[in-house]
């Protein structure tokens, strides 16, 4: 009887010890991330602190865009991969201890920017149903960094208008701080999607306002680059951040 009672503690302490290893090892994503004014060096540092992963940091943007964004309307399409792709970001830290530039940070992208299998439509009917089979050089460059794009943005019809930011696929845009007011164009998508926190970085194109007016009227910082030896105007692919 003593040695059955011994047998059946020890089963048990077994038990109880495999289910708090399991327990312990076992990756939560039962926390609150505070995305208000998140920047890159505060989430690698929390990656590396293993505050929290790139998994739930990713899942964290898409429940607030699901939670917000229908008011704003700044978000066109989300990633469904993206949670994938912060997955395989995370095995990738792990098993090296190495962080890319921009390892798991998620970034918004315009929607007159090629994605490899997420709609590029410019805001037009006419590119409605146009996936592009690959990225663009500046995706795939930001994707090499570690980036992940997370979703894509609304923008000013063919990239037209530099006062608001309208289009004939997803409508209109809101000022996340008053949504009676505009939040530019045409890269407004983007600016309103950082501005409220759906992303980490943004990424938009500028011909003539669309980076410098959504980043004064959404209080952001705007990154607009000039090419040549006279730093002319051009089209440029530029980055938003807090």
């Amino acid at each position: 009887m003593i040695k059955s009672k011994k047998k059946f503690l020890l089963i048990l302490l077994t038990i109880v010890f495999i289910s708090c290893k399991d327990q312990k090892e076992a990756p939560t994503n039962d926390i609150t991330i505070e995305l208000s004014e998140l920047t890159i060096s505060n989430i690698h540092k929390a990656y590396q602190e293993g505050s929290f992963t790139s998994k739930q940091l990713v899942q964290a943007y898409v429940e607030r865009i699901e939670n917000f964004d229908g008011t704003i309307n700044a978000i066109t399409v989300t990633n469904p991969k993206a949670i994938a792709i912060a997955e395989a970001l995370d095995k990738e830290y792990n098993e090296t201890g190495l962080l890319r530039p921009l390892h798991g940070i998620p970034i918004i992208v315009k929607d007159n920017i090629n994605t490899a299998g997420l709609p590029t439509t410019a805001g037009s009917l006419a590119l409605k149903d146009y996936i592009p089979k690959e990225d663009a050089f500046i995706i795939k460059k930001l994707v090499d960094a570690g980036a992940i794009v997370i979703a894509k943005s609304n923008m000013a019809e063919w990239a037209f208008s530099p006062m608001h930011t309208e289009s004939s696929t997803a409508g209109t845009t809101r000022n996340p701080y008053n949504t009676d007011f505009v939040p530019a164009g045409s890269s407004g998508g983007t600016a309103a999607s950082i501005a409220s926190n759906f992303g980490t970085i943004g990424l938009g194109t500028d011909t003539g306002n669309s980076i410098r007016g959504p980043s004064s009227h959404n209080s952001l910082v705007g990154f607009r680059t000039y090419s040549g030896p006279n730093k002319q105007k051009c089209h440029c692919s530029s980055i938003f951040e807090k």
